[in-house]
C-alpha cells in the first residue's frame, strides 16, 4: 500500500474554535471533575468543568482588561501544571494566540520566540524564569506585561478583570474561527533556529472530536490521565484539549522523579509517555527484582509475558501452559507492576519514537495496552494511532479519521488532513519546502503494510551513507540500544566512514543499581564506568543483540562509551529528547577519531 485516507467521523462548523469544546463540556457535565491538583501531602483535589470554565472566564476578563486584543500573541513558560491549562484556555477565551516556551529554554531561546512571535505578554512560572527574561527583555520590546504564576499574578488579573462584562468575553471568545491561528509552537530544532508552526483551532477541534469517537475505550467520560510530559510540546498540549472535550480528568506532575508516587495516588486509567518512560519502568522493575534476589523470577515472567502476548496474535491463541504461566506470574509479578502505576491503568499512548515490539508485547501481557502514535508538531500531534481493538504491536496504527497518508517514491512519509499546520510563521521558504499542495512532507522514512499500518525506519536527513555506499538509518539501531538499562543515549555514526559505529552514554540513574547488582563498585563515576571492563562487556552484549537483526554492513562494528550524559542541559538533546547530532559530533570528535583512527575496514 502506498497511500490512503480515512474520512472524518465528524466535521465542525467553520465558526467553531477550541473554546467551544469547553463550553460544550461545561454545559453537558457541569459537575464532572476535569482536573485534579495534588497538595504537599499527596492528596488530590478535583476541579469541575463548571468551576474551571468560571476561572477561565475570570482570567480572560483580566487579560482583556490588561489590554490583550484578539489575535495578539501571549507566551507561557512553565513546567506542566494546572495553571498552564487555565492560562491557555483564558488566552483563547480572550481571542488571543498562545505561544509555549519550554521551561528549560535559555535566555537566547526565550528572546527568539518572544520577538519572532510578536508576543505582547508572557506568563513565567517563577522568579528564576523572570531573571532569565530580564537578561533579554530589550530584545523583546513588544512584551509589555510579564506575569509570574508563582506570585499572585493570576488572582491579581482576576481582580483587574472584574469590571469586564460577560458579553465582552463572549464576543472575544467567538472572534476566532475554525481555520484561524490558535497557537504558534516552535519546533525544538536539532539544528538552526526553531521554526514557528502555525497551528489552527481546526487541528485541535477536529482531532479531539474524531479521536474521541475513534478511541472510546481510552477517551471516555470519567476516565483519567496523569500529565507529566511538558505542555510546551504539542503531544501534551493536544491531550490537554482532548481531555476537556472527552470529559477526562487530568492530574499534573511536573517532576519526573515523582511520577511513580503520583501514579500510585492519582490512579489514572490511561497514560501518555515517550518510549523512554516505558523503558525506564521496565528496567527499574528488573533491577529492583535483581537487588531483591528475584531477578531470575522477573526475567522468566517477562519472557512468559512476551510469549503470551505474541500467542494472542496467532489463530490458535496462547496454549494451556502459557495461560497457566500467565496466571501464576500475574500474581507474582504483573499485578505488582500494575499496582505501582495506580492499579487502574488499562491503556497508554506512546509517541516520539518507536516503542519496539518486545516492550509492546510485555506491557500488553501485564494488562497495559500501549497504543503507538505518530505525528509531529506540524500535524497538531497525532496523525496515526493504534486502536485498542485493532493493534499490530511494533507498528504505528492507521491514520485518524480526517487524515491521509502517502509514501513518496523515496520512502518519505507525507500527511494531509484537518490537522496540518497552516505554515511556518514568517518563513514562506520553509513552508514551501515542507508542503506539496495539501501534503506535508514529514522528513521521516517509512512503509505501509497491506492494512495501512505504518513502520517508521528513520529520518530522511539522518540517513548515513557509509564509504562503501550502504544507506543506514540510525534510529532502528539506536532505539533498541536505549532499551538497555545501562544505556542513556546511543548515537550511531558512520556517514562517509568505512563502517557503522556508536557513541554510547550511560544512564546515570540506573548505573549504580546495575553496578551493585553485578558485584561492582556502585560509587563509580560516569568517567570511571566508561572505562570499566564489566560495563564495556555489558554494552558489547547489548550491541551484539541489536546487530543480530542487521547485515554486517549495517551493524555497529565499534563503539565508545563517553564519560558524561547526553542531556538537554549539556546541549546535546532538544527539549523533546531528540539528538542534536551536529553538537554530538563536534563535542566528541576525539571519541570519533578514536573509533576510526585505526580502522582498517
Amino acid at each position: 500500500m502506498k497511500s490512503y485516507d480515512i474520512e472524518p467521523l465528524v466535521v465542525s462548523a467553520e465558526t467553531e474554535n477550541i473554546t467551544d469544546l469547553l463550553e460544550s463540556r461545561a454545559s453537558k457535565t457541569p459537575n464532572l471533575a476535569l482536573f485534579s491538583i495534588e497538595d504537599s501531602e499527596g492528596r488530590w483535589s478535583d476541579i469541575t468543568a463548571n468551576a474551571f470554565r468560571a476561572k477561565v472566564v475570570a482570567l480572560a476578563k483580566g487579560l482583556v482588561a490588561a489590554g490583550i486584543q484578539p489575535g495578539q500573541a501571549v507566551a507561557i513558560m512553565s513546567r506542566t501544571r494546572y495553571e498552564w491549562t487555565l492560562i491557555d484556555f483564558a488566552i483563547w477565551y480572550a481571542g488571543a494566540v498562545s505561544v509555549p516556551i519550554y521551561e528549560s529554554s535559555a535566555p537566547s531561546q526565550m528572546e527568539w520566540i518572544l520577538s519572532d512571535s510578536d508576543s505582547v505578554a508572557v506568563f513565567l512560572e517563577n522568579d528564576e524564569h523572570l531573571s532569565r527574561f530580564e537578561q533579554i527583555k530589550a530584545g523583546a520590546p513588544l512584551v509589555r506585561n510579564v506575569w509570574t504564576i508563582e506570585s499572585d499574578a493570576i488572582e491579581q488579573l482576576i481582580k483587574v478583570g472584574r469590571e469586564t462584562s460577560d458579553a465582552s468575553i463572549e464576543t472575544k471568545r467567538k472572534s476566532a474561527k475554525l481555520r484561524d491561528l490558535a497557537t504558534i509552537i516552535y519546533t525544538s530544532g536539532t539544528t538552526g533556529k526553531p521554526k514557528g508552526c502555525e497551528l489552527t483551532h481546526r487541528g485541535f477541534v477536529e482531532l479531539s472530536k474524531n479521536a474521541t469517537l475513534e478511541l472510546p475505550q481510552v477517551v471516555a467520560e470519567g476516565s483519567s490521565t496523569l500529565l507529566f510530559l511538558p505542555l510546551a510540546h504539542v503531544f501534551a498540549r493536544f491531550i490537554e484539549v482532548l481531555c476537556v472535550h472527552g470529559g477526562v480528568k487530568i492530574g499534573y506532575q511536573p517532576d519526573s522523579k515523582n511520577v511513580g508516587p503520583a501514579m500510585a495516588s492519582f490512579r489514572p486509567t490511561f497514560l501518555l509517555a515517550v518510549p523512554r518512560v516505558f523503558e525506564k519502568v521496565y528496567n527499574s522493575a528488573e533491577q529492583k527484582a535483581e537487588a531483591a534476589g528475584k531477578g531470575k523470577i522477573f526475567r522468566t515472567a517477562a519472557y512468559a509475558a512476551i510469549a503470551y502476548s505474541k500467542a494472542l496474535d496467532t489463530q490458535a491463541g496462547p496454549s494451556l501452559v502459557q495461560k497457566l504461566r500467565h496466571k501464576l506470574f500475574d500474581v507474582l509479578v504483573y499485578k505488582k507492576l500494575r499496582a505501582a502505576m495506580g492499579g487502574q491503568v488499562r491503556y497508554a499512548v506512546s509517541g516520539g519514537a518507536p516503542l519496539g515490539a518486545r516492550l509492546g508485547h510485555f506491557y500488553r501481557a501485564i494488562g497495559l495496552i500501549v497504543l503507538e502514535g505518530y505525528g509531529l508538531t506540524e500535524t497538531t500531534a497525532p496523525a496515526m494511532i493504534g486502536r485498542a481493538d485493532d493493534l499490530k504491536i511494533g507498528k504505528v496504527g492507521r491514520v485518524l479519521p480526517g487524515t491521509g497518508i502517502k509514501i513518496a517514491d523515496d520512502g518519505e512519509i507525507w500527511l494531509r488532513g484537518n490537522n496540518i499546520l497552516r505554515g511556518y510563521w514568517r518563513n514562506p521558504t520553509a513552508t514551501a519546502e515542507a508542503m506539496d499542495g495539501e501534503w506535508f512532507k514529514t522528513g521521516d522514512i517509512g512503509e505501509l503494510d497491506e492494512d495501512g499500518f505504518l513502520s517508521i525506519t528513520g529520518r530522511k536527513k539522518e540517513l548515513l551513507v557509509t564509504a562503501g555506499g550502504k544507506n543506514v538509518a540510525p534510529a532502528p539501531l539506536e532505539d533498541p540500544l536505549r532499551a538497555d538499562p545501562l544505556v542513556g543515549q546511543a548515537v550511531v555514526i558512520g556517514d562517509k566512514r568505512p563502517f557503522v559505529a556508536a557513541l554510547i552514554s550511560l544512564d546515570a540513574e540506573m548505573l549504580p543499581i546495575w553496578l551493585a547488582n553485578n558485584g561492582a563498585d556502585k560509587n563509580m563515576t560516569l568517567a570511571q564506568a566508561a572505562k570499566s571492563p564489566i560495563v564495556l562487556a555489558e554494552i558489547q552484549k547489548a550491541i551484539d543483540r541489536v546487530n543480530r537483526h542487521f547485515s554486517r554492513a549495517e551493524s555497529i562494528r565499534k563503539f565508545v562509551v563517553i564519560d558524561r550524559e547526553l542531556t538537554e542541559d549539556s546541549g546535546h538533546l532538544t527539549p523533546s529528547l531528540k539528538i542534536k547530532r551536529d553538537a554530538v559530533m563536534r563535542d566528541f570528535a576525539a571519541d570519533v577519531a578514536e573509533i576510526y583512527g585505526s580502522a582498517a575496514d
